[in-house]
């Protein structure tokens, strides 16, 4: 009697087996990373977004009238949250809006659409600060109610009788020991301030502007934040400082000390 070999069983492809679910798996996978990146982008953007809208802002020098505290194209962070749940303090770097007058009208160069969608997404995460040329960094000098005088017999500025040693971050010219070039007498009044440039002789500040109709100063609604670190360039990396101790003995304003 002859015995026949049986013949090897032909394998039957199993449901989600083979090269084509193999392909479909390594797609889905895909699409599943992609969707998570997509994801992660957009609370990134929308993290970057309150940031700035709430928290800080980013902006670069464009002029020297803040030397040498600051330079031209550093750039710098702007806090909005603590002015916010406090009052603004004479030393105070701002960076503020135009009251109006202050800067010459600007026509913005004509830049080709990507330029202008990719400055724009940047700006909305506050990578990129556009309209840093619409708006003035000065040091505040005098608050609300404050009486400012300009100058003493040694060129000192006064904040309510007392005379102020700015000799630690004022730049004067050569040979100059005056901090103002231009006299002075001005009362500061209710929700606004009285702000000077560092870089005194070379900063068209509060005392240029008092033709124009807020007669030099800032309101307080103006202001976007206190500014409080340079973070470019790195070599410039670091805190700003307030100076806040040349103004330690400036008394509060009195009812009795008030503009005529």
């Amino acid at each position: 009697m002859t015995t026949e070999k049986a013949a090897p069983a032909e394998s039957v492809p199993t449901p989600g087996s083979g090269d084509g679910a193999i392909i479909h798996r390594r797609r889905r996978g895909w699409l599943a990373f992609l969707r998570d990146v997509l994801v992660i982008v957009l609370i990134a953007v929308l993290v970057s977004f309150l940031v700035k809208t709430f928290l800080v802002r980013s902006f670069y020098i464009p002029s020297g009238s803040m030397e040498d505290t600051l330079h031209v194209n550093d750039r710098i962070l702007v806090d909005e949250i603590t002015p916010r749940f406090g009052d603004y303090e004479r030393g105070d770097i701002v960076v503020f809006r135009d009251p109006g007058g202050w800067l010459p009208p600007t026509v913005a160069p004509e830049r080709p659409p990507i330029v202008e969608g990719v400055d724009w997404f940047l700006s909305l995460v506050g990578l990129s600060a556009p309209d840093s040329d619409d708006h003035l960094v000065k040091r505040i000098i005098g608050l609300p109610g404050d009486h400012v005088v300009c100058c003493n017999a040694i060129g000192q500025l006064t904040v309510n009788g007392v005379p102020v040693d700015e000799t630690s971050y004022v730049k004067l010219p050569s040979g100059e020991t005056s901090v103002s070039a231009d006299a002075f007498d001005v009362f500061v009044p209710d929700e606004s301030l009285w702000v000077l440039g560092d870089n005194r002789y070379r900063s068209k500040d509060s005392r240029y502007n008092q033709d124009q109709p807020g007669e030099g100063f800032v309101p307080v609604e103006n202001v976007v934040g206190r500014a409080f670190l340079v973070t470019w360039p790195l070599d410039r990396f670091g805190l700003l400082d307030f100076h806040h101790e040349v103004f330690a003995g400036v008394p509060d304003p009195v009812e009795a000390d008030v503009a005529p």
